[in-house]
């Protein structure tokens, strides 16, 4: 039996509104503004950070990110590299990015690792929200 496949691409209007969430958020983190991070969370998220921790709903969110922004994130700055958006179904679609270290003008830093993120995303009243988010750091080999 061959599996068939499970997602399509999504429409021009569809791939805007998934870039522009992602382009939000790497806004967000480049300015350190919590609540514009938190601005395409849908209610209900589920949040795994690049350390692990799983943060539900989106006040945690929020908060984790006040506390990130005030603490180990202060003074960070990504590139955030949408690298595939898929339709799973009408209303629902996932995206991949790869974000990247730079300075606070978007040239790139070595930092010794990277990080992958898979997003889940819902279309609700005509907007795009993000439902589930996975952050894995990727390091760099050694060598």
């Amino acid at each position: 039996m061959t599996a068939p496949l499970a997602t399509t691409a999504p429409d021009p209007v569809d791939g805007a509104g998934i870039a522009a969430v992602v382009a939000e958020a790497e806004r967000a983190f480049g300015t350190a503004d919590p609540d514009l991070l938190v601005a395409s969370i849908a209610a209900d998220v589920v949040v795994v950070g690049a350390d692990g921790a799983r943060v539900h709903g989106r006040p945690a969110v929020l908060a984790a990110a006040r506390a990130g922004f005030a603490g180990p994130w202060r003074g960070q700055h990504a590139r955030y590299v949408l690298t595939r958006a898929a339709l799973v179904g009408p209303d629902v679609a996932i995206a991949h990015t790869d974000a990247h270290a730079t300075d606070a003008d978007g040239t790139p830093r070595d930092v010794g690792h990277s990080m992958t993120t898979l997003w889940v995303l819902a279309r609700r009243d005509g907007r795009w929200w993000v439902v589930a988010r996975h952050d894995t750091l990727v390091s760099r080999p050694a060598g």
